[in-house]
């Protein structure tokens, strides 16, 4: 586990889908996973015929924009204490290809624009050279009561 990635997102294993931090700018992060052969999901989806499920690879875009999102924020000097980043909207998801275990995934997080709380992004991902998925999502930070912050 990349001490990098797990320093600058709440997720851990077994929900925490990017592996490290390959490339950063200002504006926009990109991150590797390797679809392991041994993640459980395989075993069920599908015997016989092994897929990543698709709100699993999306899960691996949201983790790498929280992680470019924690960047901004920090950078501006916006974020304190325990502040998670939470999903508040998914728009324009298209899925390409589907993802095998072996597949190292490259996926992108590039910043759209902020608004108060709440921070709009677009990602994708690719396994080798075959696009995988594009999404525009956005993302806010809320505090432990559930309030979001801005």
């Amino acid at each position: 586990m990349d001490t990098d990635v797990v320093s600058r997102i709440p997720h851990r294993p077994p929900f925490l889908f990017v592996d490290s931090i390959v490339a950063e700018t200002e504006d926009s992060i990109t991150t590797r996973l390797v679809a392991r052969p041994e993640f459980d999901f395989f075993r069920g989806h599908y015997p016989g015929n092994p897929i990543m499920p698709g709100v699993l690879i999306s899960e691996s875009v949201f983790q790498t924009g929280a992680i470019l999102m924690g960047k901004i924020m920090e950078r501006s000097g916006d974020v304190g204490g325990a502040a998670t980043p939470v999903l508040v909207r998914i728009e324009n998801a298209r899925f390409r290809s589907a993802v095998r275990p072996g597949d190292e995934l490259t996926i992108t997080a590039k910043l759209k624009e902020r608004s108060g709380a709440f921070t709009f992004m677009t990602g994708s991902v690719k396994a080798g050279d075959r696009r995988v998925m594009t999404v525009d999502f956005c993302v806010a930070m809320t505090s432990p009561d559930g309030t979001t912050g801005g």
